[in-house]
């Protein structure tokens, strides 16, 4: 006597089929939703007229309701989210305090203080910020290395000491980037500093890649160890 078992698999409508998480998406959707939206809008709206304090308020919406959505779905503390709503608040009393026009240019030294000093801190509590960042760029999407990445940042003391000093330089040059801001307000004309306020941020940013790049590529480099093992 023979008997026969027949398996019934689950029926699929055409077109119905779920799709995939794309790698790439998951891993840059930090640098998406919490930087590129909220700046990317407060640029564009302030592109359009839109006053200061309004459009620091509205480009907040984003990342405070996905810091709102993470702490109550996943109860994780997005503190990359945090970190940019934080500086829009900062830029906001800032904006309302200052009437002077030297005030209203010194209000990006305000924020790139309060960015580094949050990096700082989140360094030495061995939370570094800028994880959210790095990853993407040094995974790339990645699979093998995206788990390696976590071995790494679990198995290995050197691999996080090389995450805090990522997060440590930035913050120490953002810091940096505050005082020459400070200074040149205060001690050059106003009409020089409308100018010279993106070349302190660009070269703010040069610098800081450089002086973060060993940190970089030093992790790099043991990822691609880890993922030949």
């Amino acid at each position: 006597m023979t008997t026969s078992q027949t398996i019934t698999q689950p029926k699929t409508q055409p077109g119905r089929h779920p799709k995939p998480k794309n790698p790439a998406a998951t891993a840059l959707r930090p640098l998406i939703v919490d930087v590129a939206i909220p700046l990317g809008s407060y640029y564009l709206m302030r592109h359009f007229g839109v006053g200061v304090v309004a459009a620091l308020a509205l480009s907040s919406i984003v990342p405070a309701a996905d810091s709102i959505i993470s702490l109550v779905k996943d109860r994780v503390v997005n503190g990359l989210a945090l970190l940019m709503v934080a500086v829009n608040v900062v830029g906001i009393a800032v904006t309302f305090w200052s009437g002077d026009p030297r005030l209203m240019l010194a209000k990006e030294a305000a924020v790139s203080s309060t960015i580094g000093i949050a990096l700082l801190i989140s360094a030495f509590a061995g939370k570094p910020l800028m994880t959210a960042g790095l990853k993407p760029v040094l995974v790339k999407a990645d699979a093998a290395k995206e788990a390696a990445f976590g071995r790494l940042q679990v198995q290995s003391p050197r691999f996080r000491r090389l995450e805090r000093l990522f997060s440590a330089a930035w913050g120490a040059i953002l810091l940096i980037d505050c005082v020459v801001r400070v200074v040149c307000v205060f001690s050059l004309p106003v009409s020089t500093m409308v100018w010279l306020a993106t070349v302190i941020t660009l070269g703010a940013i040069g610098v800081g890649m450089i002086a973060s790049g060993p940190f970089s590529a030093a992790m790099d480099r043991m990822i691609k160890l880890e993922v030949g093992r």
